[in-house]
């Protein structure tokens, strides 16, 4: 119901921006430059006065509407949940409401059928009240907005401080998201190396999470959670096919837009270009499948015919196929940082003398360094986040090796195993994955700082 209020509301606000030009320029008597606001404004002002209240309420009591709901069924039948667990009673509510708005419910009783028609009607009085609050909030932003509108009115004040009011919000809400990511992953992170010391997670040699359950012999191996929890195989399998894959993609990004800005005509550019960019929109598990199917059993075969032992997922076939997928981010972005380079600065190199080759080298790479180091950056840790091709391509074994035609594994890779299916969040292997996503973290912000050190030298030297 709730998607045809935000619906009703769109065309509200589309025939509230024109009502407002209209009464603006009914006022001025179509004469627009004796406004203080142009006839634009006033429609922007009717439509911030009706529709963003009642579009607020909405989108508040949708968020909240759940929650209540929740609350009202288990008071309702407090009775029968009296003798449940919190999961078993969480497990009801949600089974009550897939019966009640559809999904998939494995089995019926009497308590989930009662509250899902309790769910039923408190929906439909909850649409119904929303709706006439929202109703009602346009109905009277519009009637004490719409006589506002005069001559010496400044509207275009109350838009722009609207305006500038809606971005700082959303800098804000990306902020916030910031902290709590960054704020979740230390907590978490905390409760982990309270069970495993810090120094045995970042230079332990061992990484098998599986055996913090049990052993063999069915007992809990909590004792050995500092032997068991060892991530440096992790890391040296990122690093590896990190290494691998930026190999691959940083010479050829950057020599290829080194071409596209310098050497190709305008026609090559306009189609080849392009096509180098469709490789950015392949799926990323269709790379895997790529990788899985073809690259491994090449390097395989190829390894076998000269006497290498090659396993059929190696960190060389995922890195291989990540660095082709990379490519469009390194040569889009150093291609538009190569063309920004002022041609004032290639004329001078030109006039002194110098080839074309010699004022890339010498003048063009250097002043655009930079953003080169920004596109390599962004390269870097898009390999560093992927993890269909390496789980399709090099496996999910945590081996300690820097051969990369053995089977590794990654961080990322690791994270998603850990967190599959119903996991208890209290126990030592689930909260792993939130000391690897604060390492990998802290490592990207690293590779941050430094490249900004970077761009920051070469800045104040060719600006």
């Amino acid at each position: 119901m709730a998607i045809y209020i935000v619906g009703t509301l769109m065309v509200a606000a589309f025939l509230a921006f024109g009502i407002g030009r209209s009464r603006a320029l009914t006022v001025c008597q179509n004469n627009v430059s004796a406004l203080h606001s142009r006839p634009t404004y006033h429609g922007w002002f009717l439509v911030i006065c009706s529709v963003v209240p009642a579009l607020i309420l909405v989108l508040i009591w949708s968020a909240f509407s759940g929650r209540i709901m929740d609350g009202m069924v288990t008071s309702n039948f407090a009775s029968e949940f009296a003798d449940l667990s919190l999961p078993q009673v969480q497990a009801v509510l949600r089974d009550a409401k897939a019966l009640a708005f559809g999904g998939i419910v494995g089995f019926k009783d009497d308590l989930k059928i009662n509250a899902s028609e309790l769910y039923v009607s408190l929906q439909g009085t909850s649409d119904l009240y929303m709706a006439i609050a929202a109703a009602i909030l346009v109905l009277v932003g519009f009637y004490l907005s719409y006589f506002r509108i005069r001559l010496e009115f400044r509207t275009r004040h109350y838009v722009e401080s609207f305006v500038r009011s809606l971005l700082a919000i959303c800098s804000l809400v990306a902020i916030f998201t910031t902290i709590g990511i960054i704020l979740s992953l230390i907590f978490e992170s905390i409760r982990f190396f309270e069970r495993v010391p810090l120094f045995d997670f970042l230079f332990g040699y061992h990484w098998s999470p599986q055996s913090a359950f049990e052993s063999a012999g069915g007992t809990t191996l909590a004792d050995d959670n500092s032997r068991i929890f060892g991530a440096i195989p992790l890391f040296t399998g990122t690093f590896l096919i990190t290494f691998i894959a930026i190999a691959v993609a940083a010479p050829f990004g950057l020599m290829s837009a080194i071409y596209m800005s310098d050497y190709a005509g305008p026609t090559f550019r306009a189609y080849a270009k392009p096509a180098l960019e469709v490789l950015a929109g392949i799926p990323t598990v269709a790379y895997g499948f790529f990788a899985a199917l073809t690259i491994a059993p090449a390097i395989r075969g190829w390894g076998e015919s000269i006497g290498l032992s090659v396993s059929s997922e190696s960190a060389l076939a995922a890195g291989l196929v990540m660095g082709i997928m990379i490519i469009p981010f390194v040569l889009s972005l150093s291609d538009d940082v190569i063309n920004a380079v002022p041609q004032s600065l290639r004329d001078g190199s030109y006039a002194m003398g110098a080839t074309k080759s010699e004022t890339i080298r010498k003048v063009v790479l250097p002043a655009a360094l930079p953003g080169i180091v920004a596109a390599l950056l962004l390269a870097i840790s898009r390999a560093v986040g992927e993890t269909m091709i390496v789980v399709m391509a090099a496996g999910l074994a945590a081996n300690l090796t820097i051969n990369p035609l053995e089977a590794v594994t990654t961080v990322t890779v690791q994270i998603v195993t850990l967190l599959q299916g119903d996991q208890e969040f209290n126990s030592a292997k689930t909260l792993a994955a939130f000391a690897l996503g604060l390492v990998l973290f802290a490592i990207t912000l690293c590779l941050n700082v430094i490249a900004l050190r970077v761009v920051r030298k070469y800045r104040e030297q060719y600006d």
